[in-house]
């Protein structure tokens, strides 16, 4: 595998926009070849250079990767005899350096056991950021599989984590996923209290940070068997809850059009075939659902942002699936009409990325966002750099 590719997408126009929008071209840079499974990836700056770095959640260790060099620094190892599955990366104290949480103890078919299936770790930073970090290990419920840094209404942040299923659970029945809300402590090795935000789901597969108000606390998009959930918080803790859909989702994420309006994207079934729009209906009615792709296998990656510089947001989703087309890949979605009812696609990564995970940010300051992704059965971490 070559580690600078470059894929020249065309030139069109955007009539149905009334605008021209050149559809854009991707470099692809791989920083890193070895990667094991790659299970998830954040953006943000760990050294407080105010460049945003990359980190690796993988197999069997944490690091990141150091903008512009892509060099890569370990930040833990081999926390359990079992996989590492995910990590919440975000500046959460202000001093312009991310913290960092992770889960582990990747075991999904051990849904009662807390020594066997699941684990939860806030890493402690040391002075110099590119040595090994200190892990503080807190409680979990089994089959740990997903966290992110959440900002409350009273202006600091929890560490949420949601496990695969509830406990006990089997094929998707009985007990409840009980999604946990970490409160940090004023030290990081005392008692993080938790605050369980919701027990309704009996498979969740991801969530997401969403923000419908830029000045209110961060909302919640998750989504499972149930469908898709927008959760909202209240500062008194409690949380409330209004269901989108009913159709089982894996990757759920919000995305924003070009007068504000939000509309939330996502990958259905789990490890499914469809990408799919919501749009926001009357009153408490499900949104309006529109599949605009059902040829994905083992879709696994969604984000959304402004690719094409048009002030509406685009879509990219991942997969690593192949047997039906006998390719894994990277495909760019972005609508035809004001609506979004019409969709086209752009393939960026055709056949050298069996995506587990994708992130959006730019990485190189020119104001456009670029992609982060991680491949699984293909081994590598790679940036496509939008040009």
């Amino acid at each position: 595998m070559k580690a600078f590719e470059t894929l020249t997408l065309t030139l069109v126009g955007w009539a149905a926009l009334g605008q021209a929008a050149d559809l854009p071209t991707f470099r692809h840079v791989t920083i890193d070849a070895h990667v094991k499974i790659g299970y998830g990836t954040a953006i943000a700056d760990i050294n407080g250079d105010q460049k945003p770095d990359i980190v690796l959640c993988d197999a069997r260790n944490i690091a990141w990767y150091e903008n512009p060099s892509w060099k890569k620094h370990i930040i833990v190892e081999n926390l359990t005899q079992r996989d590492h599955v995910c990590i919440a990366v975000r500046d959460i104290d202000g001093d312009g350096k991310a913290e960092i949480a992770v889960g582990a103890q990747w075991n999904p078919g051990e849904t009662s056991d807390t020594t066997k299936s699941g684990a939860v770790f806030y890493l402690i930073p040391p002075a110099d950021r590119t040595q090994k970090w200190t892990p503080v290990q807190l409680e979990h419920e089994p089959t740990t599989h997903r966290m992110r840094w959440f900002a409350t209404p009273t202006s600091t942040y929890d560490l949420v984590v949601l496990p695969l299923h509830g406990r006990s659970n089997q094929g998707g029945k009985g007990d409840g996923v009980r999604t946990l809300a970490y409160h940090v402590p004023a030290d990081p090795k005392g008692v993080w209290r938790t605050t369980v935000i919701d027990d309704h789901m009996h498979m969740s597969h991801n969530f997401d940070v969403a923000q419908w108000d830029k000045d209110a606390a961060n909302e919640m998009l998750l989504g499972g068997l149930e469908g898709v959930f927008l959760l909202n918080p209240s500062k008194g803790g409690a949380w409330s809850r209004r269901q989108i859909s009913n159709n089982p989702a894996g990757e759920v994420r919000q995305g924003t059009g070009a007068k504000g309006e939000k509309f939330i994207t996502a990958i259905e079934p789990m490890h499914g075939n469809q990408l799919s729009i919501y749009t926001e209906a009357n009153g408490n009615e499900l949104w309006n659902r529109n599949v605009i792709d059902d040829s994905l296998d083992q879709g696994h990656a969604l984000a959304s942002a402004d690719f094409l510089g048009t002030g509406s947001d685009q879509i990219v989703v991942g997969w690593r699936g192949t047997r039906r087309t006998g390719k894994v890949g990277v495909k760019l979605f972005y609508p035809t009409d004001k609506k979004r009812t019409q969709w086209k696609s752009l393939l960026i990564d055709d056949n050298q990325m069996a995506t587990e995970d994708i992130r959006v940010a730019d990485l190189n300051a020119d104001g456009k966002p670029d992609i982060v992704a991680a491949g699984r059965a293909s081994h590598n971490l790679k940036i496509y750099f939008n040009e």
